[in-house]
Parts: C-alpha cells; structure tokens; sequence
C-alpha cells in the first residue's frame, strides 16, 4: 500500500445475511469477521446509532489488501442511489466481467449497464451494477494500461476495489480539497453523457457531465463527478451510517501532517482493515465520510 491506496470500502445493507450470499457466494469474496460494530469505531465515524449494528467484513480471494465492510441497517423509505450527494460508487477489478455477468442473474445484484466491448476504448470492459443494499457497484476487467493511468489486473474472480467515485454539488471545490488537503494529485478532466446520471435524473442521453480524476502518480483513486442542480444531500438518520455506498477508507503516510478536522482524535484499532495503525475520520466536501488509515 502506498499514500492515497483505497484500502476499503463499507456499504449498509438491510438485510446481511442476504448481502452475504452475494459478496461470498456470488462475487467471491472471503469473510474474514462477521460480529457487532464496536461502538469507539461508530463513534470515530460520528455515527454512534450505527454502534452494535451487525457488520460482516470481507476481502478478496487474491489476498489484496483491500476489505469491503457491509452494515446491516435499515435501508431509508425511497432511498434512489445515483440522486444524492457523497460516495455514488465503488469500481472493482475483475478477471472476467462477461463471466460475472451471467452468473448474477438470480442473485441480489442487479444489472443496470451491460457489460460491452467499445473498440475506441481498448483498455477495459466495464459494467455497471446495484448492490442488495441499493450500493452503486461497477465492475471493470482491465485489458490494457491507459496513457497517464494504471489499472489493475485482478487476480481473482471479484478483486480489490480501485477507484471510489463521488457525487458532488461542486466538483472544483472538491478536487480542490482532495488534491490540497489529501496531498493527492489532480488528474485528467472529462467531459462525457453520462448514462448512469442522465436515467438518474431523466436529463437527455446527450447531458455532459464534467468529472475529475484525483489520483496517486498513475494510480487512480477517486472520480470527482459533477452532479446536476436536482441532486440533494443523502437523507438519513445523523447518527446512524448513509444508506447505499456509505464510507470510504484510505491509506496515508501521515495522520499528522494532513490539516484536517477530525470527527475524533486519531486513534490506533487491531482489527482489518487497520492492523494496529492510527486511523481518524473527516467528513468530505460532499458530506462524504471519509477514513484515513496512517502507514507509518
């Protein structure tokens, strides 16, 4: 791992035992503890209402040290992932996207983009999808390293996730702070239709919608999206964790040198994804939550 390396990510689902038959089962990931939220962890992420909540943690078959945490909470009364404001999607690698696509029919995990070759963009075949909590979930299989940018190989079925993308109702404000403050680098900006946004928001398939990539030298790590003037911040309850894709967490070389408001005072946990590091938790320009993981 190095500074800016997604290191997990946590998505709430309402029912986890449900959830787990697809991460496991499904996708492949391997549980590695499955036990009550620990309330000092709720309380580091400022949602102490979360505390005692059944939490299930998984990684890949591969070993990569990347975690995905699932919350079983109640999911919101019309919850619309791709609406709202905050973490909108966690992209995973994997080794054969058309395979995986046919083995979700049946399961929790619902298609929304078909997975397909575009011979203008050689390096990777993506396909979107919607968790069994209502998460945003795309999976890509790299074929080829793009110029200015290095995707991973996956090196199991479902593998680590590498790029998280955020809703933003100001995306220079917020590529602002994830360069400045995260001492990350600014990357390339596109302008795209966007489909996923326009069926959001019923905006013609020819809507562009500008986004940032904020990454590590080539490495990517977030995709900073400009989300339309009908988007609102994620209603929930403001105690307990978001619904859908709720919390991101990161590697960085250091907690102290980064001028950031903490929720609480950086504290050292045992547990994966932290290993006996310092970790401390901010709340992003897009009222994401964000956790830091200090490697020093």
């Amino acid at each position: 791992m190095r500074h800016g390396a997604i290191v997990g990510a946590l998505s709430c689902v309402p029912d986890l035992d449900a959830a787990l038959t697809d991460y496991r089962d499904v996708l492949g990931l391997e549980v590695v503890a499955d036990g009550p939220l620990d309330p000092a962890l709720a309380g580091a992420w400022g949602m102490p209402d979360s505390a005692g909540r059944r939490m299930a943690v998984l990684r890949p078959a591969s070993g990569a040290p990347c975690w995905f945490r699932l919350v079983e909470q109640p999911l919101p009364d019309g919850f619309q992932p791709t609406r709202t404001f905050g973490w909108a999607a966690w992209e995973l690698t994997v080794q054969d996207v058309f395979a995986l696509r046919a083995e979700l029919d049946g399961s929790g995990v619902q298609v929304l983009g078909e997975p397909k070759e575009i011979a203008a963009i050689p390096f990777f075949v993506a396909m979107q999808a919607l968790g069994p909590g209502r998460e945003m979930l795309y999976f890509n299989e790299t074929r080829a390293m793009m110029p200015g940018t290095d995707l991973p190989f996956a090196a199991a079925k479902v593998d680590q996730a590498f790029i998280a993308i955020l809703a933003a109702p100001d995306r220079a404000a917020a590529v602002e702070w994830y360069r400045d403050a995260l001492l990350l680098d600014e990357a390339d900006t596109f302008r795209i239709p966007y489909s996923m946004i326009n069926r959001a928001f019923d905006l013609p398939a020819d809507h562009i919608t500008a986004l940032t990539m904020i990454q590590q030298g080539r490495m990517p790590i977030v995709e900073i999206d400009e989300y339309p003037a009908a988007a609102t911040p994620r209603a929930h309850p403001p105690a307990s964790l978001p619904p859908g894709n709720a919390l991101l967490t990161l590697a960085v070389d250091s907690l102290d040198a980064l001028a950031l408001d903490w929720i609480a005072a950086p504290a050292v946990r045992a547990e994966a994804p932290y290993a006996g590091r310092r970790c401390a938790t901010v709340r992003g320009p897009a009222g994401e939550l964000l956790e830091l993981v200090e490697l020093g």
